[in-house]
């Protein structure tokens, strides 16, 4: 057994948290994953026992709440998981000299710019999400000015079947049809990538807020339309529709494309799409030799 300090890793049931693990696990980097029974990051006894007995050297907090429409009712527990977690674990960073990796959004901004945020911007957000993760972020640097804060936003995943990507792929595969957005633009995020970029930054000791996400700025509906071109589905199971039409409960910005003033360290959306469609063949691959199997 290992007697190198691990890196201590929150979310053990969220994707972040899971793609944190695996992409450990293939650096050969130590790592616990704990769930939220074993470490809730808002109460201060669970994250100092946590810390007691894994004394690691770093935290990535992929926990969180990440119910954007429901945190408008929900506000104490998204306060609480999203501002609370965060403040209280760079407290106890802070005072045992453990670094810190925590997550922020694009909905801090108001979608008022027409080309993409940089982390300089001013972030004014529109929801009670973003609000909670502005005020994490101003609450972990001012406990903990070397920790890292990565900004990110619209993550796809092969290995999330929930994620808007694999939805528009299944829609498309079933022959129906799947309503997007057509005029509000993102920057989609590939979380392979992310977590490579990330576990880098971590590991250089990068401190401050970081814009991460995959290059380039699309509408739901293109992103939709792009996914079932690279995949060889027809594009016309997309429906466009304006953002007002879906009822969403909480307010987004027009446009939260992220940019970054360190340079451009995520590959494409296009490249990630196609990295995406080959690791899902490979899992479906992978499951089939498993039935088999068994």
């Amino acid at each position: 057994m290992s007697t190198n300090p691990p890196l201590l890793i929150t979310g053990a049931t969220g994707t972040l948290g899971q793609a944190f693990q695996l992409q450990c696990h293939i650096r050969g980097l130590e790592a616990v994953l704990l769930d939220h029974t074993a470490l809730d990051i808002a109460d201060k006894a669970s994250v100092a026992n946590a810390l007691a007995e894994h004394k690691p050297w770093a935290i990535v907090n992929a926990a969180g709440y990440v119910r954007v429409d429901e945190a408008e009712t929900d506000y104490d527990r998204c306060y609480r998981e999203n501002t609370t977690g965060p403040r209280l674990l760079a407290e106890a960073c802070a005072a045992r000299g453990v670094q810190l990796l925590t997550f922020s959004s694009d909905l801090v901004f108001d979608g008022g710019k027409t080309t993409p945020y940089l982390e300089s911007d001013l972030a004014r957000p529109l929801n009670v999400y973003g609000r909670s993760k502005l005020l994490a972020e101003q609450a972990v640097l001012a406990r903990l000015p070397r920790a890292l804060v990565v900004r990110t936003s619209a993550f796809f995943n092969p290995c999330d079947e929930y994620n808007f990507v694999s939805q528009v792929l299944t829609a498309a595969r079933n022959g129906d049809d799947f309503p997007a957005a057509d005029d509000v633009f993102v920057s989609p995020t590939y979380v392979p990538d992310l977590v490579n970029a990330a576990l880098d930054l971590l590991l250089d000791e990068a401190c401050g807020i970081w814009h991460l996400t995959s290059q380039g700025t699309y509408s739901w509906a293109e992103l939709g339309r792009l996914a079932l071109r690279l995949a060889g589905l027809d594009e016309a199971c997309i429906v466009p529709r304006p953002a007002a039409s879906f009822g969403w409960a909480a307010r987004r910005p027009r446009y939260s494309a992220l940019g970054s003033e360190h340079g451009a360290l995520l590959p494409s959306v296009e490249s990630s799409l196609l990295r995406y469609l080959a690791a899902e063949q490979q899992l479906q691959a992978d499951s089939s030799q498993a039935v088999l199997v068994g």
